[in-house]
């Protein structure tokens, strides 16, 4: 099957991180949540161990997460160094959002491939669950506070599951972005022989 690419040049293209302050508050639908998940599980996955996991949180759950930001903040962050900001955005990006997903990883039990290939693996799963959010127009973005990346016990993981991070959406009204990126020519060197 042969799809468009200027379509797909043009949703990559149009990927921005938009976070919750910018989200409207009108609900994201469980069967788009659904769609957005199924196109993260056809993320490429080396011998097929398919690490990605996912924890949905919406509803009064995003509430009990504000707490947890709030306070693991609060509870490992040194006094002298304390944001009244920094606690009050870490209470406030869940219930600004209209669902949040917390991004796990379970390890190949046999260990076939290496740790890296699982997190890569993951990521690129992340990154369909970005691009399918661009394309209905939901804004996101993905998230790696130190209270996400030990949050275990809040998550009730497995012993050989870890959170990556979060992965916060919502519905927004912001002006298109333009993006910014340096010229692809100053990464690449070609090997002609």
């Amino acid at each position: 099957m042969i799809m468009d690419p200027a379509l797909t040049t043009e949703l990559i293209r149009h990927r921005r991180a938009i976070f919750p302050k910018s989200y409207t508050g009108k609900p994201v639908s469980k069967e788009i949540i659904e769609e957005i998940l199924e196109n993260a599980n056809w993320a490429p996955t080396h011998k097929l161990t398919e690490p990605w996991r996912f924890k949905v949180i919406v509803g009064g759950g995003l509430e009990r997460l504000s707490v947890y930001l709030g306070n693991y903040y609060k509870d490992h962050t040194p006094e002298g160094q304390f944001s009244e900001i920094k606690y009050k955005k870490n209470k406030d990006n869940p219930l600004q959002s209209a669902c949040v997903i917390a991004v796990c990883m379970k390890r190949d039990p046999q260990e076939r491939v290496p740790e890296w290939e699982e997190i890569a693996a993951v990521a690129c799963a992340v990154q369909n669950m970005w691009l399918t959010c661009t394309a209905y127009g939901i804004g996101c973005y993905w998230s790696t506070p130190e209270a996400a990346l030990e949050a275990s016990g809040f998550l009730d993981l497995e012993a050989d599951e870890r959170c990556l991070g979060l992965f916060y959406m919502g519905y927004h009204d912001l002006a298109e972005m333009p993006g910014k990126r340096t010229p692809i020519d100053e990464k690449v060197k070609w090997i002609l022989e």
